[in-house]
């Protein structure tokens, strides 16, 4: 059976930047805008406070995870965050560790944080797909793994790359999975909470090539064609018709950035009678044709 959320980490990419651990003692605060970067930190000991763009403030204790695919504005601070509006700047202490508030005296606070890209040209369209924030309380299996991408990411042990793309696309999935469906941000994780959703989104997925309409999918569904649009359009973000379009793109570029088939079989592929239909649907979506981009990715 396909695997929409695995699919769509697998195209993602994901590669480590690096990994830091941060402890804190009294009271701090900072405040970053990571540029849409993805963000991921395990709170080993203690506690602190997290505010998200958009989002109520959350209180993060020992044993939580918090990834954010696409970081903008990110706040965090002491549970009891300091007087004042100036922010607190981290002091290297150690190589890859950092302080933050009281320079001396012991800790009340020890975080792993860290940083990685997406390598897919079609990142901000994949990240649509996925929560805003997802926060895990409990799950150790994320906090060994958050572990073990935070030692590769130091070593300079033979194939780094390879086993840290991989730790990280195990990283990534273990998260999203771990989140609560109803609790979730719209986007792919919460639809395939909903396993009448999940039966459409997995038949998307199995044949992207195929003249799906709204009704088909509400038949996969078993809903009735204006119960699954809403439901859909609400829980996904996205209308059904928007999302499979979205997706067969990914896949388009996909196959174009590795150049293994012609114009015309992966017009075929995601679902288009020709190559010209394929091309202007593909301009019109992306802003240029397919042979300017697969020409591009080449070049990159």
């Amino acid at each position: 059976m396909v695997d929409p959320l695995a699919e769509v980490v697998t195209l993602l990419q994901p590669a480590a930047r690096f990994a830091k651990h941060v402890v804190g003692a009294g009271p701090w605060r900072i405040r970053r805008s990571d540029a849409g970067q993805p963000f991921y930190c395990v709170i080993l000991e203690g506690g602190c406070r997290l505010a998200l763009d958009g989002h109520e403030p959350a209180e993060l204790q020992a044993g939580d995870f918090v990834l954010i695919p696409a970081a903008f504005g990110v706040a965090m601070s002491s549970l009891q965050p300091p007087a004042g509006t100036a922010d607190s700047v981290p002091v290297e202490v150690g190589q890859g560790l950092f302080r933050v508030g009281a320079q001396q005296g012991p800790t009340d606070l020890r975080i792993l944080a860290g940083h990685c890209s997406f390598g897919s040209p079609d990142a901000a369209l994949l990240v649509s797909l996925l929560p805003q924030l997802v926060h895990v309380r409990g799950e150790q299996r994320l906090a060994t793994l958050v572990q073990l991408v935070s030692e590769e990411t130091r070593g300079q042990r033979p194939a780094r790359e390879v086993v840290l793309a991989r730790l990280l696309e195990v990283l990534l999935i273990e998260a999203l999975r771990s989140t609560a469906g109803t609790a979730a941000s719209p986007g792919l994780v919460r639809g395939l909470a909903d396993t009448r959703l999940a039966a459409a989104i997995r038949a998307m997925h199995e044949e992207p090539a195929r003249a799906w309409t709204v009704a088909e999918l509400a038949k996969e569904a078993a809903l009735s064609r204006s119960t699954f649009f809403e439901r859909f359009s609400r829980t996904v973000g996205l209308a059904p018709m928007e999302y499979l379009l979205a997706w067969r793109m990914a896949l388009a570029k996909d196959l174009l950035g590795r150049n293994e088939a012609g114009l015309t079989e992966i017009a075929g592929r995601v679902g288009y009678s020709s190559g010209s239909t394929f091309s202007v649907a593909f301009t019109r979506h992306v802003g240029q044709s397919p042979t300017q981009y697969a020409r591009g990715q080449a070049a990159g």
